[in-house]
C-alpha cells in the first residue's frame, strides 16, 4: 500500500509505476536559445558572492510546508560535512527536491539550476538564494567553472546526477558525467541523497500530500584528478548514482515493510 492509499506496481528500484502525479509533466526543454553571454553576470555574481539572506527567507517560507504537509524529515544529515567543500547529489523527481534536499542542512548551499529559470524577476531571487545557471543539452564550461570555484572556496554544491528530472518514475541507470568531473577536479566529497515521495508531490492538486523521506548517504571520496578523462568522470558519476539508487531502495523497502494497522476489535 502506498503512502497515497493506492496499490501501484513497483519498478526494480522501488518507484511506483503508473502512479498518477495529478498532471502530466510538461516536455523537457533542453536547449536554451539565448546566447551563453546572457548568463555571464549570474556566473560572475556566484563566483564572488555567497548566498545571502534570500536563502534564509526561502527556508523560512518552505520549511513549514515540508514539515506539515509532506511530513518530510531528514535522516543522517551528519554525513554532510559541517565545513569545507562538499557535493550533494540527490535523485530528482520534482521541483520541490531543491527544498527537500537543502532546507534541512545547517549550511547555505548552492544549486545548479537550468538556465531556462533565469528570467526576471525569478533570476534575481535564484541568484541571491544561491543558484547559478547551467545550459543543459550542451557542455557548459561556465557552469562547471562556477561550481569548481565555489567548491574551492569551501562551499556546498547541489547537483542532480541524472542531469534533470526523471521522466521514467524511477531513479536512472546512467548518470551525467558532470558530478564525476566536479568530484575529480575538486577533491570534494560527494554525498549521495535519496528523496523518497517527491514523485507524487504534484498530487497536492488533489489535496493529497505524500510523505517524503530524505536520506543522506556516506560521503564518497575520489583522488584529485585535475585533467580527468570523460571515462573517469562517467565512472565516478555512475558510482554516485548507484549509491543514490541503493539509498532509494532502502527507503522504498522501509515504506512497504510498514505493517497495516490492526482492524478495530481484533
Amino acid at each position: 500500500m502506498s503512502e497515497h492509499g493506492g496499490e501501484w506496481p513497483r519498478s526494480e528500484d522501488g518507484a511506483d509505476e503508473g502512479a498518477d502525479d495529478g498532471a502530466a509533466l510538461r516536455p523537457q526543454v533542453y536547449v536554451d536559445a539565448r546566447p551563453a553571454s546572457r548568463f555571464d553576470a549570474h556566473h560572475a555574481w556566484a563566483r564572488t558572492h555567497r548566498p545571502d539572506v534570500m536563502q534564509d527567507v526561502i527556508r523560512a517560507l518552505f520549511l513549514p510546508i515540508c514539515l506539515i504537509f509532506y511530513r518530510a524529515w531528514p535522516q543522517q544529515t551528519r554525513n554532510v560535512p559541517a565545513s569545507g567543500p562538499a557535493i550533494v547529489a540527490p535523485n530528482h523527481f520534482s521541483a520541490m527536491d531543491h527544498f527537500f534536499c537543502g532546507i534541512f542542512l545547517r549550511r547555505r548551499v548552492r544549486f545548479m539550476a537550468k538556465s531556462q529559470l533565469f528570467k526576471w524577476p525569478l533570476s534575481w531571487i535564484l541568484q541571491h538564494a544561491g543558484a547559478f545557471p547551467v545550459r543543459r543539452g550542451q557542455r557548459d564550461e561556465e557552469a562547471i567553472t562556477t561550481a569548481l570555484q565555489i567548491l574551492r572556496r569551501g562551499g556546498v554544491v547541489v547537483i542532480y546526477p541524472e542531469g534533470g528530472r526523471s521522466r521514467t518514475r524511477s531513479v536512472g541507470d546512467r548518470a551525467r558525467p558532470g558530478v564525476g568531473r566536479l568530484a575529480l577536479e575538486s577533491g570534494a566529497p560527494v554525498v549521495p541523497v535519496a528523496i523518497h515521495g517527491s514523485l507524487w508531490v504534484r498530487e497536492w492538486k488533489r489535496l493529497r500530500f505524500p510523505r517524503v523521506k530524505v536520506r543522506y548517504g556516506a560521503p564518497l571520496r575520489v583522488e584529485v584528478t585535475p585533467q580527468s578523462s570523460r571515462e573517469q568522470q562517467q565512472a565516478v558519476a555512475d558510482e554516485v548514482l548507484c549509491c543514490v539508487r541503493d539509498l532509494y531502495r532502502e527507503l522504498s523497502a522501509e515504506e512497504t515493510a510498514v505493517p497495516e494497522p490492526a482492524a478495530a476489535g481484533r
